[in-house]
């Protein structure tokens, strides 16, 4: 399957010299401005916005994609753990209309202190074990 072509999306060069793994209906690479290195993007290779507009098999393909790239991060750099992030609708923060799941490496020490990970998004929420 070829990638659906939209002129504006940074995503839909055809011939993305950057693309390190693909499927069928993924591709994977780095991101542009990665908070760790080794920082990766999922990306369908049909224009959409949301995963919730994938068909169940683009789905599986971006999971069988990102697992892929997670064994190869894994050799390349070492990382002690992963977040895995995708911003779906603009109040979610999605910058870029056309979906992609966020691979980033996680290494010990890169942050005082990483617990609540994904729940940083909403700062006074996120240490929900300081709670009473």
């Amino acid at each position: 399957m070829k990638l659906a072509y939209q002129p504006a999306c940074p995503f839909c060069n055809p011939d993305n010299p950057n693309v390190v793994m693909a499927n069928d209906h993924a591709i994977a690479l780095y991101d542009g401005y990665p908070v760790t290195p080794g920082h990766a993007l999922i990306i369908p290779r049909r224009h959409i916005a949301s995963l919730f507009e994938a068909t169940g098999e683009e789905q599986a393909a971006l999971l069988e994609l990102l697992s892929e790239m997670r064994q190869m991060l894994l050799g390349e750099y070492q990382p002690d753990g992963f977040n895995i992030g995708i911003n779906d609708g603009i109040a979610a923060g999605q910058t870029v209309m056309h979906m992609h799941i966020h691979l980033i490496p996680r290494y010990a020490g890169d942050t005082a202190d990483p617990r609540g990970g994904v729940r940083w998004i909403m700062p006074e929420k996120a240490p929900y074990w300081k709670r009473k």
